[in-house]
């Protein structure tokens, strides 16, 4: 089963199914191609992605490989666009679908005659005709949230599609909010910078997710910039002069977010300024199948933590420029013919401390390039867990140093390097500073692919599927006005999809489910833009190895929307009413539990997974994203008895009892994985309004006198119990606020927003876990109730970090 692209919303307390036995606010922001890989009818729900053809010799020129122009043809461009926004001010008017070429984008395309027979080549880069003002037109029509005068709005949708062709671009392309920029995944249309492109007020990239306001400040808080994709595009910067500096995309943003399917074509001239992302700010985050043709930089990029899995960096003269971090995942990179390969050396220059807290490189590989990586990590730097880094299983061929750091010394390897470590470890006890190699960790071979390394497999758009396997849910009669009870129609069209097997397109809209859906093995789903349906989703299929249960851009709102009856006026914030004696607000009580994997379940993927009790309000018409206060029991339970399950850039947020729980399951992968407590505990505490339920082996809070916060029944980040095999490669378990008050959550010795974050108990074994990064707990690993690391021993840039972590 496959599905992507889909927003689940807290409208109804009714849940989607997958089954194989029925057919029925953030506080603290940092300052300063071609087709899918995948078309198999396996089981998913998903946004559908492909990957760029990737060159694993060198530079990755443009071919003129004609192709037939009928292979361009892709169904979303042919549907027919029944998307709306039902809580949108005029919802018969306001357009969802927006192709360019209907503003008035011309998107330059040459046709070539052979024998008959049209053939057409979509990046020839000759673009003529200047398509900036009609691309910006096609995003900002309609009224939308907009970065002057919008912090964030789920009423204002748009998917902005590029057929096939070359866009000249005089000046940015400015981004709005939930806006996704897709192109045709089958010719990848080129957006082309012209050679006397000129910056738009406040922007500094072609694309620009958020650019500056008149005070010098993002426009959109980017840590609360969320549901935005650009995927399937060629960005050319090669007719710009080489050296002044450009930037290809600008993506300062948050969870919900990504950018895939994307080359970047820059200069690799002498001297090049060139830039292919640029990232200052956030709290992501994922991005995937991107290559990065010469630049300066490949990747100039900095956020709070995000995952990165099949990037390919050609001739650059730094591949990953890393700015600052708290943890970030990269996996299956490759660096070819490069300077530097990842440069973690960035120092605060108002403080001389090191500003990258952790990095963990797996499944990768480096070649023909001088330096494989630059820490500014030594014995001597600060903070002292700052510049953590992990390397395993990554293959390193004519690179002298592997790491080169600030003091002189380095490390070198040839070949496949199994495991470095680079900071902090406990085996289980600790802290022992460490800096070489060690054993990596075991890998279960169910997780594994052919290679050794770790499954993993892209976003399928289903780009070879014609138009007439595509089947609407609105043309099957639901109506996803956010009213109507649309259940019987969306599980016929289910029914039906899965019978011919059929694509199901989920028309962008608000879908109320009051009954459970049942998803059968074997569908595919497929989302326009987030649109939006029931609160739980439950996932017990037995699915065979190679061919698991998919999600790809599938994301769990409960509450803070328009038609959701969760906003301020219905749950405000109350932390000056003592909760007992005073009553949980029980219409705010909106969600048992976020994602279940049930122990039946087996062979499960999550890529790109956020499952978010609301914190603030995203409609809020004063436009201040007004902090509100939403019940919701337990986020992500994993019960799957044999796995395997890989969650890849997941995050879970906001839940009472615990975000993530591995409860009697074993053979998981997870990196980077992200959490947030919820901001209203202990007032009231955990156990209020959901007591704890023996059969999900719900925890069972113990005292623990770390620190005089009270009653310590406050949401764990992540609760391991009685499982094995369990490897994270990347975690941030964040507890920001006590009864939302952030002055906790700023790094002392005494001053904590919780006791504990993560507890392993029972039987748990294997449990390995790199770079551990938490934030507010006096506690960074408990085990049956005793703690095992304090925080204040392993104090980073802002979390505290474990490098390696092992239970034995």
């Amino acid at each position: 089963m496959l599905l992507s692209n889909l927003v689940t919303l807290a409208l109804a307390l009714a849940k989607i199914a997958l089954t194989q036995h029925e057919l029925r606010s953030r506080p603290f922001a940092k300052l300063n191609a071609h087709r899918a890989l995948h078309n198999t009818p396996i089981s998913s729900v998903s946004n559908g992605t492909s990957t760029p053809t990737q060159s694993t010799a060198g530079t990755q020129t443009p071919r003129l490989s004609f192709t037939a122009a009928s292979s361009c043809s892709y169904w979303l461009e042919d549907i027919k666009h029944q998307g709306f926004s039902p809580f949108n001010t005029n919802p018969g008017s306001y357009q969802v679908f927006r192709n360019v070429k209907d503003f008035g984008a011309i998107g330059t395309t040459l046709y070539f005659l052979d024998m008959g027979q049209a053939y057409t080549y979509a990046s020839a880069g000759d673009g003529i005709t200047d398509d900036t003002a009609a691309i910006n037109s096609a995003i900002s029509s309609g009224n939308r949230c907009n970065p002057a005068n919008c912090e964030s709005s789920t009423t204002t949708p748009a998917v902005v599609y590029f057929p096939a062709g070359t866009y000249l671009v005089s000046s940015s392309i400015i981004d709005f909010y939930e806006t996704q920029l897709i192109g045709n995944p089958n010719c990848l249309p080129t957006i082309k910078a012209a050679p006397s492109f000129s910056l738009a007020p406040g922007s500094v990239g072609v694309i620009d997710g958020d650019i500056y306001d008149q005070t010098g400040h993002l426009s959109y808080g980017s840590t609360n910039t969320f549901y935005r994709q650009v995927r399937n595009f060629v960005i050319d910067t090669t007719s710009f002069p080489a050296n002044r500096l450009i930037r290809g995309i600008h993506w300062p943003t948050a969870q919900a977010t990504s950018l895939q399917n994307v080359v970047f074509q820059m200069s690799a001239s002498p001297g090049t300024q060139h830039e292919g992302v640029f990232i200052e700010e956030g709290s992501g985050g994922f991005m995937s199948d991107l290559v990065f043709n010469g630049g300066h930089y490949g990747a100039n990029w900095g956020n709070q933590q995000f995952t990165m899995r099949n990037l390919t960096f050609n001739n650059a003269v730094t591949a990953i420029n890393q700015i600052w971090d708290w943890g970030w995942t990269y996996k299956s990179i490759t660096i070819n013919n490069c300077g530097t390969g990842l440069n973690m050396s960035s120092i605060d220059p108002a403080t001389g401390r090191q500003s990258v807290g952790s990095i963990t490189l797996i499944d990768s590989s480096i070649n023909n390039t001088p330096i494989g990586i630059a820490t500014a990590r030594s014995t001597s730097s600060l903070p002292p867990t700052a510049g953590s880094l992990i390397i395993e299983n990554v293959v390193f061929t004519n690179v002298a140093p592997t790491v080169s750091m600030s003091d002189g010394s380095t490390f070198s390897a040839t070949g496949n390097l199994a495991e470095f470590v680079d900071g902090n470890t406990y085996i289980p006890s600790g802290p022992i500073a460490i800096n070489g190699r060690l054993s990596g960790f075991p890998r279960p071979a169910n997780l594994l692919q052919s290679d050794g390394k770790f499954y993993e497999r892209s976003k399928p758009q289903y780009s070879s599927e014609p138009l007439e396997m595509i089947y609407s849910v609105r043309s099957g009669g639901a109506k996803g006005d956010g009213v109507t009870d649309d259940t019987a129609a969306i599980q016929h069209v289910i029914n039906l999809a899965a019978y011919l097997h059929k694509i199901v397109f989920f028309d962008f809209g608000v879908y109320k489910v009051t009954h459970t859906l049942f998803i059968p093995p074997g569908s595919r789903i497929v989302g326009e833009t987030y649109p939006a349906g029931a609160v739980l989703i439950e996932i017990n299929i037995e699915s065979p190895l190679g061919s698991p249960t998919g999600l790809w851009d599938v994301h769990s709102r409960i509450g803070g929307f328009s038609g959701s009856f969760l906003q301020q006026n219905d749950c405000p914030k109350t932390p000056n009413v003592a909760t007992p004696p005073t009553p949980v607000n029980t219409r705010c009580i909106a969600a048992f539990l976020g994602l279940h994997i049930t122990k039946t379940a087996a062979s499960v993927y999550l890529e790109n997974v956020w499952i978010w009790t609301a914190d603030h309000d995203l409609d809020d018409p004063s436009g201040q994203n007004t902090q509100i206060t939403i019940y919701t029991g337990r986020g992500l339970l994993i019960e799957s008895k044999n796995g395997p399950v890989w969650l890849v850039g997941t995050a879970v947020e906001h839940f009472a009892l615990y975000q993530y729980q591995f409860a009697n399951t074993m053979n998981i992968f997870a990196g980077q994985i992200q959490t947030e407590t919820a901001y209203y505990q202990p007032n009231p505490v955990a156990t209020i309004p959901f007591p704890p339920v023996t059969s999900l082996n719900d925890p069972v809070f113990i005292p623990f006198p770390i620190n005089d916060s009270g009653d310590i029944a406050e949401g764990w980040g992540l609760r391991v119990l009685n499982s094995e095999n369990i490897l994270i490669y990347g975690a941030g378990l964040y507890s920001f606020f006590n009864n939302y008050d952030n002055t906790c959550a700023i790094p002392t010795d005494n001053l904590y927003c919780q006791a504990r974050i993560f507890s392993i108990e029972g039987s748990s074994s294997n449990i390995n876990i790199y770079n551990l990064n938490t934030i507010g707990a006096a506690s960074m690993v408990d085990r049956d109730g005793n703690f095992l690391a304090r925080a204040g021993d392993n104090v980073n840039v802002f979390p505290d970090t474990i490098a390696l972590f092992r239970s034995g």
